[in-house]
């Protein structure tokens, strides 16, 4: 028993002197946010909104294969590509993602659903995928050409 009593004591000890030692560590300050008021943010935001909802109505009565909920899985990715993209903008760039450039991410990621679903069921050498991925070149252009 004296023994149980002695290794806990040691125990105790051990624990409250390497609680002290710890070094208290400030608060971080937060990733940068301010790109989230940006115009062109909420652009993105509301068209991944639209989509959410969207896909939460369709998987209340339809399972993960079902084309629609495939296509608006496929489109927040898309979306979520084009948000990450407006995160890496630097700060002293911010006042180039206005709503124009948002409805051109926007655009984009309408254009690469359409060439997704054409590529589900023809070759790149087809006529209409063809037509699709200028479409998609076409936003990507003008989204660099604002950018930068």
């Amino acid at each position: 028993m004296k023994i149980f009593l002695l290794a806990f004591s040691v125990l105790l000890l051990a624990g409250t002197l390497a609680v002290s030692a710890q070094v208290v560590k400030k608060p971080t300050p937060a990733a940068d946010q301010t790109w989230k008021a940006t115009a062109a943010y909420a652009e993105i935001a509301l068209k991944r909104a639209d989509a959410e909802a969207e896909l939460e109505s369709l998987l209340v009565e339809y399972t993960e294969e079902f084309p629609k909920v495939r296509e608006l899985k496929y489109s927040l990715t898309r979306i979520d590509a084009e948000a990450a993209r407006l995160a890496a903008i630097k700060p002293a760039d911010r006042e180039r993602a206005t709503a124009t450039l948002g409805k051109l991410m926007v655009r984009k990621v309408d254009a690469e659903l359409e060439l997704w679903k054409l590529s589900q069921d023809y070759a790149d050498a087809h006529p209409e995928v063809k037509r699709a991925k200028k479409k998609v070149e076409i936003f990507e252009r003008a989204i660099k050409e604002i950018l930068g």
